[in-house]
């Protein structure tokens, strides 16, 4: 597949990672269709904007019917309500749960039919550094990342035969809206990470890394338990 032949539906689009993933997408000559809540807050020239809660199951089937023509979805959207297991609010660890598992699995369902009948193509899930390193402070958040990369591991395998490559990126902190509270020096430019997501995610990568940080703590998986 090259880039020219790609049309791909980036949800969350309208800001950070997802915005950046979008821009690079059309600078690289794909059609794309730019997924949010509100498709009014899409403002990126040469973009579809496209109305998706990916937490709605009737607007993720009202996009699926809408996006016809997609080959490549990237699941992007995401929220983080810093809610701890133990004593954050039950309906923030619930929405993480929605949000970064039902709501990625509820659109990949909706979309695998759609890529198949365009004679296949890829996704990308992107997920954290968090998906493996589980401070208690970001318990919810993290419970809800390590479910999205069984989730991404168990359909892959799946799509594999059906012609549908699936990828995971793992990132840590990002110069985006969702963590404006981390120092700047913290903090990668989310425009680096996705020009290296997308150039793993065409190459037929797996699983790509996207900073120094997540690098580190995936070189430690194995190591025991402190």
């Amino acid at each position: 597949m090259t880039t020219e032949h790609i049309t791909a539906l980036v949800t969350g689009a309208n800001r950070g990672l997802g915005r950046r993933f979008a821009e690079q997408l059309l600078e690289r000559g794909a059609t794309v269709y730019a997924a949010a809540r509100n498709p009014d807050s899409i403002d990126l020239p040469g973009a579809i904007p496209l109305q998706l809660d990916i937490t709605d199951p009737e607007s993720v089937r009202r996009a699926a019917e809408t996006a016809s023509d997609v080959n490549v979805l990237i699941n992007n959207a995401g929220v983080s309500t810093q809610a701890g297991l133990l004593d954050g609010p039950i309906e923030d660890i619930r929405l993480e749960m929605e949000t970064h598992y039902f709501g990625t699995l509820g659109v990949t369902r909706a979309f695998v039919p759609v890529i198949e009948s365009n004679g296949g193509g890829s996704i990308l899930n992107v997920l954290s550094v968090l998906s493996w390193y589980h401070p208690p402070t970001s318990g919810a958040y993290s419970a809800a990342k390590a479910a999205g990369w069984a989730l991404t591991d168990a359909v892959r395998a799946e799509l594999a035969p059906r012609g549908i490559h699936v990828a995971a990126l793992h990132v840590g902190y990002m110069d985006t809206d969702m963590v404006s509270y981390i120092p700047a020096d913290q903090k990668t430019d989310p425009a680096v990470v996705a020009r290296l997501a997308l150039d793993g995610l065409f190459a037929g990568d797996t699983e790509i890394l996207g900073d120094e940080l997540t690098r580190t703590v995936k070189s430690h998986l194995s190591a025991a338990a402190q």
